[in-house]
């Protein structure tokens, strides 16, 4: 069954009732170990779906990444629960990666207000993402990334649609096969996770996936753009808090090979860019040696430490 030239939801796997967790409702009443015995084996199915989409999740990376590069944006684009993870993953970017806060958005179906409480219906209008995309310039450089776990989404799809009208590149992530639900992008993710443990609640098993693969998309896009050295974060903000100094002086003090003072003083003198510090201590520059050498080398640390 169908409705309106897409698949009725009840019939897509997201939305099915798992047998194997048919007696959820008993075993919480009656043994809650039990019960989260059957998270625990469902959500051990999620690592093999996210693998399968391997060869769609590095394309996306070197797609993002490309764009960004050549100075475009990546815009999140999703509802409900798809919608939040897009916001979480987005603004952590500017903290972990001292990324443009504009670099990486998220447009939630209902605006910002989505995020702390449901806006219902607002999923259901093709046309909103598009609107908000024009507002915020979506433009020819940029690369839209529409997530929608169960695949149907209009708003999701209205935001693909806006992507290919404006010359924007689109990549689209569901967690049901492209064969039941079908898209326009120029890329399609798609992490086939099953029924939920509790019917159609796609926060579960599908939000999961939906995690692990942003996780990895954006950071791995942050390495490619040379904000990661080795597996250290050296682009991260050292001054916000107390944690971040510690971690900039830490960091500074393994890649340079010096004490903790010294470390200190030279991330002081770099003015808390944990690469500079390290150019400057690894290398005996002074700041704008040290400044002139990473540019050289595109900002990639290892590039700049190379002799």
């Amino acid at each position: 069954m169908s409705i309106g030239g897409r698949p009725a939801r009840s019939d897509l796997p997201t939305e099915r009732a798992d047998a194997a967790t048919a007696e959820l409702g008993r075993l919480a009443r009656e043994d809650a170990g039990a019960a989260f015995d059957l998270f625990l084996t469902a959500d051990a199915t999620i690592v093999a779906a996210v693998a399968a989409a391997r060869a769609e999740v590095a394309a996306a990376v070197e797609l993002v990444a490309a764009r960004l590069a050549a100075g475009g944006r990546l815009f999140y684009v999703g509802a409900g629960t798809s919608g939040r993870l897009a916001l979480l993953d987005a603004v952590e970017c500017p903290p972990t990666f001292q990324s443009d806060p504009d670099q990486v958005q998220a447009v939630l179906a209902g605006g910002d207000a989505a995020f702390l409480r449901a806006v219902e219906g607002a999923e259901d209008d093709p046309e909103a993402a598009g609107i908000e995309l024009s507002a915020r310039g979506l433009c020819e450089r940029d690369v839209v990334l529409g997530i929608a776990a169960g695949g149907t989404t209009p708003f999701v799809h209205g935001a693909i649609d806006a992507a290919r009208s404006r010359g924007a590149a689109s990549i689209f992530f569901a967690c049901v096969p492209a064969a039941r639900v079908p898209d326009r992008a120029d890329l399609s993710i798609r992490v086939v996770t099953g029924p939920e443990v509790l019917a159609g609640s796609t926060r579960l098993k599908a939000g999961t996936a939906t995690k692990l693969v942003l996780n990895a998309l954006s950071t791995l896009v942050m390495a490619r753009l040379g904000k990661v050295h080795q597996n250290r974060m050296v682009d991260v903000n050292t001054r916000s808090n107390a944690k971040l100094v510690e971690r900039g002086r830490v960091l500074v003090a393994e890649l340079a090979d010096c004490d903790g003072v010294a470390a200190a003083r030279l991330l002081e003198a770099a003015g808390g860019q944990v690469k500079l510090a390290v150019v400057m201590g690894a290398l005996g520059l002074d700041v704008q040696q040290a400044q002139e050498r990473l540019g050289a080398a595109g900002g990639y640390l290892d590039r700049a430490l190379e002799a």
